[in-house]
């Protein structure tokens, strides 16, 4: 894998590379990138896998080379502490609790020793706390050359760092939202960048259809107003009535997020009535806010944040004229680029307008071009049973050259699949509890040491209370822990203490989760993860690939299941010494043609229906266990 990826530098040629676990993929591409020379922008993931790169692996291969090269560590703005809005929440001391004036005192004192300004290194103040958004910039918030800290300024160090490193570290988010918004740093570094490698690439197509894409929230109107009335009331009492200016937005607002009497909706705006109250009540959320755009022209001169104000209340206002004016779009002068789902997603509190790209595939694709370079993308989910068609075609990179390594694990003595049989439907009303009433007598051969990877949050929850209830009941003395009642890095290191606990979770421990030994020898998976079918985007997707002639299921929702479940799949077997059971409760994977296209694309795990024998796999001391392979 390193030779392909270094063959890829040196013609600066793109590459698709799919390494199994346990493969050293990140060894594979740092080596040759760190030999070649010239500046390498890496993404990752997450920004805990950033960290992980920039404190421990590339430390590691640098040392091992000797190769000298320096390296950066670049995030988002919202990870470094602003001098200016420090201060200023300092002087305001608008502090709703007591936890959150110790956690300001924390930040206060961070700031004196800190070289980064990074939030990562202060682990006392939680990284949820809401006092973080009173002491960092937005784009919208931030001064910049204006600003009197602007010397001192963390987020502009780091850019400068990164401009001058060999080797700058990013994650997916920072880098798709620079390209869509050039507000992150990493437009700069671009144009010196021979070689672009994203690791954990399958989750580049989500990320970046999240940011080619348009979002204009109620909530972003109510926070404007929020600011509008401090700045007005502040440095122009005399200009206005600001309390009157303001209260005419917010109920307009307001009104359009009650035009969606459900608690939670997601509907195309061709699924929207015509005679809905929504349209009327979008004309008039347009009506006020010009209204407020104009009180704030006239006073914007008194003070640089009523400036501000009136910049954010402008763009709110052409993004929302934007939304409404796509949706009356004549279809045939759109370009593939330009192609746009239009929808809405309604909130207990809040109305999201999205424009969503069809495909980021003609998008990203012009983004590649120009400048020769190197573009590697690698992970372990991009291919189904070996064919990276369904990747390719997403991140338009067709006729690329794709390669796959397999894991060195042996996958035949270390692991078994176990599908149970007489399971009913995924859409019966039941499901849940007979997945549980199925995965008890496994759970307690393997005493504990599972994970129950869930779909939907629904299931999480049933399937956290029939646990409960059923530990209870035959005194069980295994820790359950629940996604949501602590944070993923606190339940995972508890989950690793404990050695005998259960946990149950949904999308977000499918992946980047990593528990090796004893710990972890049962995970069980409620469902085959398709995407919900009243998706909007999904949907829109399916009809554009079906006025193709090509199959929706076929070429889109399965192969997207396939790679999300191999992700799941993924956290049985993590070293040479693992052993575990995977259990799929889905009666689809042997009932339906599809199912053994899924199964063929998962670790050649052995395979059997009968729960003596996945039971049994926990007590035969040497795993070579006879298993049926008939499934």
């Amino acid at each position: 894998m390193a030779k392909a990826i270094a063959t890829a530098i040196s013609c600066q040629k793109t590459l698709i590379a799919e390494a199994g676990t346990g493969t050293g993929k990140t060894f594979a591409y740092l080596v040759p990138a760190l030999l070649w020379g010239g500046k390498v922008i890496l993404s990752t993931g997450t920004k805990n896998l950033q960290d992980q790169l920039y404190l421990r692996d590339i430390p590691t291969v640098r040392k091992a080379l000797n190769a000298p090269v320096s390296v950066a560590l670049l995030k988002g703005r919202a990870n470094y502490v602003c001098h200016f809005h420090l201060e200023r929440t300092l002087q305001n001391g608008r502090m709703t609790s007591r936890e959150d004036v110790g956690y300001l005192r924390e930040i206060s004192r961070f700031v004196k020793t800190t070289g980064s300004g990074d939030k990562a290194e202060l682990s006392r103040v939680p990284e949820s706390a809401t006092v973080w958004n009173l002491v960092t910039s937005t784009r919208d918030t931030c001064m910049g050359a204006e600003c009197q800290y602007y010397q001192d300024c963390f987020v502009m160090k780091a850019r400068k760092e990164a401009q001058q490193a060999d080797v700058v570290v990013v994650n997916h988010h920072l880098f798709f939202a620079d390209v869509a918004l050039r507000d992150t740093g990493v437009a700069e570094l671009l144009p010196s960048a021979n070689t672009v490698i994203f690791d954990e690439a399958h989750q580049l197509p989500e990320t970046a259809t999240l940011f080619f894409g348009e979002t204009v929230s109620t909530s972003q109107v109510l926070e404007l107003c929020r600011d509008v009335l401090a700045e007005g009331l502040a440095h122009a009492r005399d200009g206005a009535d600001w309390p009157k200016v303001v209260s005419t937005v917010e109920r307009a607002a307001r009104d359009l997020r009650l035009a969606f009497p459900q608690d939670v909706v997601r509907l195309a705006v061709n699924q929207i009535a015509p005679s809905s109250a929504f349209f009327p009540a979008l004309e008039k959320l347009q009506d006020e806010l010009h209204g407020m755009v104009a009180v704030l022209e006239k006073q914007a001169e008194r003070a640089e944040t009523i400036e501000q104000c009136r910049t954010r209340a402008i763009e709110l206002s052409d993004k929302l004229a934007a939304w409404d004016s796509a949706q009356n779009a004549n279809p045939d002068k759109v370009t593939p680029e330009q192609e746009r789902v239009l929808w809405v997603e309604a909130f207990s509190s809040s109305l999201q307008l999205h424009q969503t790209p069809l495909s980021i595939a003609p998008i990203f694709s012009k983004q590649r071009e120009g400048t020769p370079r190197a573009w590697i993308f690698t992970s372990a989910t991009l291919a189904v049973k070996n064919d990276f068609n369904h990747y390719a075609s997403q991140m338009g990179l067709w006729n690329e050259t794709a390669q796959s390594w397999p894991s060195p694990f042996d996958y035949g003595r270390q692991g078994l699949l176990y599908v149970p049989e007489n399971l009913p439907q995924p859409n019966s009303l039941d499901y849940t509890d007979a997945v549980i009433d199925a995965a008890l007598p496994i759970i307690e051969a393997s005493g504990g040491r599972a994970f129950l990877l869930c779909t939907t949050i629904r299931a999480v929850n049933r399937a956290a209370e029939r646990l409960r209830e059923e530990f209870d009941k035959r005194g069980l003395p295994f820790p359950l822990m629940v996604q949501g009642e602590a944070g993923r890095t606190e339940l995972l290191d508890r989950f690793r203490a404990a050695g005998n606990a259960v946990l149950i979770g949904s999308q977000s421990f499918w992946e980047g989760v990593d528990v090796r030994g004893d710990a972890l020898s049962l995970v069980i998976i409620d469902k085959l993860p398709f995407s919900p079918p009243d998706d909007p985007v999904l949907a829109a997707r399916i009809d554009a690939l079906e006025r193709k002639g090509l199959n929706g299921f076929v070429h889109h929702q399965l192969p997207a299941a396939i790679i999300n479940l191999k992700q799941g799949a993924g956290r049985l077997i993590r070293d040479e010494t693992d052993h575990g059971v995977l259990m799929i409760c889905d009666p689809r994977i042997i009932s339906k043609p599809y199912g053994r296209r899924i199964w063929q694309s998962l670790p050649p795990f052995s395979r059997t229906r009968d729960a003596n024998v996945a039971k049994e796999f926990f007590t035969t001391r040497d795993r070579d266990v006879p298993t049926t392979r008939d499934a």
